[in-house]
């Protein structure tokens, strides 16, 4: 029996402009992943409307995303690069799973619960829902690894639930139709048509927080400009947010022990070492007791040096929209035709007429 080809799903929203968390904590592993895996990404613009449902400018912000994919060293033939809404199967399968998972599933989910706040009566069902479609979008290609932040881990705990409960339940048919394939589950070795994808989590700043407090992630939605650095900032913003960072008045640390309990200085320090590439010791060790205006300046010259060039490459691509249609159409041509393969097997598993 074959096991699962590794594969490599991940997709972001097109919900406001991209900033340096982003590209820390996705868009630069999604570039390091290209070269090991075979690597599927998406504009996931069917998840933007759990958080505004009437937008202005959708399609440019889904054209923004591609963009920042493509300026930031995703290369459009080695990869499948698209847009959710092409692909209809997403939310094909993502009904089939809603009628899998349990809803005391979604009620467990912290996103829902942090983002329906009080009002939970008033929350869209797409919003309870939304990691279900979240599980059809990596399932759909049977994606064996997913690059997450701390923050997404729960859903992909879902997405493995629902993905072992599918096996289980289908078990009888899988088998018979042949379409069963061979994983490890613990330490047993197991069938199923569905894997249990499993999380990349890795760099020294997989979380970055906001420059104005660093208790809370940087965030797009944040009012604040001054909280996050944009992809789409020139190199004078990004020198100007930097040095109106939030700090303490103490020099930094001898080690990296001192940053606990002073989260702004460890916020910059992770920022420093992601952009750089080392290990957060190693900056320690360089600017280890000096102050903070001697260690902004250069950690403002380095954000300049790695996002100036991302930045100048995301202008030159958005000033050609049917360049970026083209990468979207062809990346959807090709992850529709797995879809519709994998779809094929699912309607065959479940019993639908669907020829």
């Amino acid at each position: 029996m074959s096991e699962f080809k590794q594969l490599v799903f991940s997709g972001v929203q097109p919900t406001g402009n991209l900033h340096l968390g982003n590209y820390l904590g996705a868009l630069q592993k999604f570039v390091a992943l290209q070269d090991t895996y075979e690597c599927i990404y998406c504009v996931v613009d069917l998840h933007s409307l759990t958080a505004t449902l009437v937008h202005d400018d959708l399609a440019d912000q889904t054209r923004g995303i591609a963009a920042a994919y493509l300026a930031s060293g995703l290369d459009p033939k080695k990869n499948i690069i698209f847009n959710q809404a092409r692909v209809p199967q997403h939310a094909e399968l993502a009904w089939i799973f809603n009628c899998v998972a349990r809803i005391g599933w979604m009620n467990r989910m912290t996103q829902f619960k942090d983002k329906a706040g009080k009002d939970r009566e008033n929350a869209s069902l797409g919003l309870l829902a939304y990691p279900s479609l979240m599980a059809s979008d990596i399932l759909l290609y049977r994606a064996t690894h997913v690059p997450v932040g701390e923050d997404q881990k729960q859903h992909l705990e879902l997405t493995r639930d629902i993905a072992q409960k599918f096996n289980n339940d289908f078990s009888k048919r899988i088998s018979a139709l042949g379409y069963g394939v061979e994983m490890e589950v613990g330490e047993e070795r197991v069938s199923g048509f569905f894997p249990l994808t499993e999380p990349l989590i890795e760099g020294p700043a997989t979380r970055v927080m906001s420059l104005r407090d660093g208790t809370k992630k940087m965030s797009k939605s944040d009012p604040s400009d001054l909280s996050r650095i944009n992809l789409s900032d020139d190199a004078d913003a990004i020198s100007r947010k930097i040095r109106k960072a939030k700090t303490d008045p103490n020099p930094l640390p001898g080690d990296v022990e001192g940053l606990a309990g002073r989260p702004e200085a460890e916020n910059l320090v992770g920022i420093y070492a992601a952009l750089a590439g080392v290990p957060r010791d190693q900056v320690i060790s360089e600017y280890g007791g000096r102050q903070f205006s001697d260690f902004k300046p250069a950690l403002a010259d380095l954000a300049v040096e790695k996002l100036a060039p991302i930045n100048a490459e995301m202008r030159r691509i958005s000033a050609d929209p049917a360049y970026v249609d083209g990468v979207l159409r062809d990346g959807g041509e090709r992850a529709g035709a797995r879809a519709e393969a994998t779809m094929k097997q699912v309607h065959e598993i479940i019993g639908l007429l669907a020829d």
